[in-house]
């Protein structure tokens, strides 16, 4: 959540900075400042509202300086609001720093820090850091900085300016994403990588407790005793073009045409191709681990959460393997029961969920082997799981997942494949049939994004309806989840996914007169009683768009269709959810919606 920019050299920072927040526009925000180091004194500028608003401010009032940070903000503690805003000062005005990340403990630290005489000009926890910093300054920065940070219990990243020091620049996180890296005309700090690949790609990871101190020419790394750190830099090989539009209107709707290409590229990588097999160095557990397998637990939030529900079936059909998916941000709280031998995976996109990470953590803890789904190089959860398998989808833009879901479904389909092949439930001739149907996916992929007109269309029918329902069993079931989140999430309708079978549990009474209900039909084995949940609603008025492959007789002459390839029921989840995010994204269209930034939403969740 949130968006930090910072930049020492020999280049006034402005610019660099206001293009490095557009960079991270696509994390949330409702407000955005800078602060720079003019003059001897910091200089702020802020505004609330998108960062176009902080541009105008900018015009009017300019400012200019060679070290500077920037921020977007999405507010947790106080108002969105100028004085809220990110960079904060000390009541002296001599330092500034940005923060992601929350201090839990910000109350006692405030009401100690009044009781000195401090007054506070905002609502905010990062204020706190602001005072206790200039209340503890002592002349050097890097030493009360080590005084500070003990005092804050919660999460953070933070860049700090010292007035006193104009050529340098800190930074330090536990619990939020931070980068460093070294560019032609300085240094540079960053939430995420988009903000500063146009000037490097050799990019260094914070660690907890790290902190950085950056000039024009040199990056000091030191650990939480003062001992200064040798650090690793990690290039980055995918291009600036990855994290534009390339013509497109939304990258929401550039990622969903990239899925073909993503279910290929994430093929390549996993399997031979040529020989349809398995790269066994790929897979997450060895013949004789996954033969050992007795419990497996997933875990993630949110659309990873889904992908997740979707695993656990395929492992337990597949595999064998008794499977639960739990939702990160609750298993962490209840007290888990966790068998010695329980193997972990946990899933995310930006590999820096804070629930998700918590949770990795107490499994890890506990001594269990915790394997990771994730998107993101060098991120905190693909640095602490003991193996991680990348998604390959590409810097993925849009607040609401799309290709990076459909990735994380492909490797839960090779993950179960390969581990009920090495447990003796799948022949070799049953596994090179089933890779074949998986390498048949990209083409079939690119035939549901090629029909997107009649998607558009039905969703130009329905764009004024108030609530959509959407209805599945087995696979649908969590299908129909994870559609209902992302018609939600980007058009502000509301949208819930029912187990077809449950309908007549209580949730058809909300059924009357032109509600819409969309149907996930690509089941064959529950397609017979899903035609009749089908028919329970529509004889009650609900106006019913299905799903499905190869729709029988009855089902296509009784409600509008969306037609999928045909697909084993076990992968026809990675097609049915691109007709899904296309309608949810025309959805949004048809109401005018900020489809990549939708309201109150970021796109990596790194506070509870």
């Amino acid at each position: 959540m949130c968006g930090i920019v910072g930049y020492v050299g020999r280049e006034d920072c402005i610019a660099l900075l206001l293009k490095g927040l557009e960079r991270l526009e696509y994390r949330g925000y409702d407000s955005a400042g800078v602060a720079v180091i003019e003059d001897g004194g910091i200089s702020l500028r802020k505004a609330k509202g998108r960062l176009a608003n902080l541009q105008e401010e900018i015009g009017v009032n300019p400012l200019k300086g060679f070290t500077g940070i920037g921020h977007t903000r999405w507010a947790t503690h106080g108002e969105p609001s100028f004085i809220n805003a990110h960079p904060h000062v000390d009541i002296h005005g001599r330092l500034a720093i940005v923060h992601n990340g929350i201090i839990e403990n910000y109350f006692s630290l405030r009401k100690s820090l009044e009781q000195k005489g401090i007054r506070f000009a905002s609502q905010t926890d990062t204020e706190v850091i602001a005072q206790l910093l200039g209340f503890y300054y002592d002349g050097d920065m890097l030493t009360t900085l080590y005084r500070v940070l003990p005092m804050l219990e919660g999460s953070f990243a933070l860049g700090v300016l010292d007035a006193a020091c104009p050529d340098k620049l800190y930074c330090t996180r536990k619990g939020n994403p931070l980068i460093v890296g070294q560019g032609e005309t300085g240094s540079f700090i960053a939430s995420d990588i988009p903000a500063i690949l146009e000037y490097t790609r050799d990019i260094y990871f914070m660690d907890d407790y790290d902190i950085a101190v950056l000039s024009r020419d040199t990056i000091r790394f030191y650990d939480e005793m003062g001992n200064e750190l040798r650090k690793e830099s990690t290039h980055i090989d995918w291009d600036m073009e990855a994290a534009e539009k390339d013509g497109y209107a939304h990258f929401m709707l550039k990622e969903i045409h990239q899925q073909p290409k993503v279910i290929q590229d994430t093929l390549n990588h996993y399997v031979n191709m040529e020989t349809m097999e398995i790269r066994r160095e790929t897979m997450p557990f060895s013949p004789e681990q996954a033969k050992a397998l007795t419990k497996v637990t997933l875990l993630g939030c949110g659309t990873a959460y889904h992908a997740g529900l979707v695993g656990k079936s395929l492992l337990e059909n597949l595999a064998k393997i008794r499977t639960t998916a739990d939702v990160a941000s609750e298993y962490r709280y209840r007290e888990p029961l966790i068998d010695k031998d329980e193997a972990f995976i946990v899933i995310s996109q930006s590999g820096e969920t804070a629930d998700t990470i918590a949770a990795m953590r107490l499994a890890k803890a506990n001594g269990n082997r915790v394997v990771a789904l994730c998107n993101v190089i060098g991120s905190t959860i693909a640095r602490e799981a003991d193996t991680v398998m990348y998604t390959l989808a590409g810097p993925e833009i849009a607040v609401a997942s799309t290709k990076a879901y459909v990735a994380q479904l492909l490797l839960f389909e090779l993950i179960a494949l390969d581990t009920a092949h090495q447990r003796g439930y799948l022949s070799d001739e049953q596994m090179k049939e089933a890779l074949q149907a998986l390498a048949r996916l990209p083409e079939k992929a690119d035939a549901v994004i090629q029909a997107k007109e009649k998607i558009q269309y039905f969703a130009s029918q329905s764009s004024n309806c108030k609530s959509v329902f959407f209805i599945g069993r087995l696979l649908d079931y969590y299908l129909a989840m994870e559609a209902a989140l992302k018609l939600k999430e980007v058009s502000y309708i509301h949208s819930e996914s029912y187990a077809a079978g449950e309908l007549k549990h209580g949730t058809i009474a909300l059924i009357e007169e032109g509600t819409l209900v969309v149907a996930m039909a690509t089941q064959h084995k529950v397609l017979g009683k899903l035609i009749s949940n089908i028919e329970e609603v529509r004889v009650r008025g609900a106006k019913v768009i299905a799903v499905a492959a190869n729709p029988p007789q009855m089902l296509s002459e009784s409600v509008a269709i969306l037609e999928i390839p045909e697909a084993p029921d076990a992968m026809a989840p990675l097609l049915a959810i691109i007709p899904m995010q296309l309608f949810a994204y025309y959805m949004a269209l048809q109401k005018g919606c900020d489809i990549d930034k939708p309201r109150n939403l970021a796109k990596s969740v790194t506070v509870e």
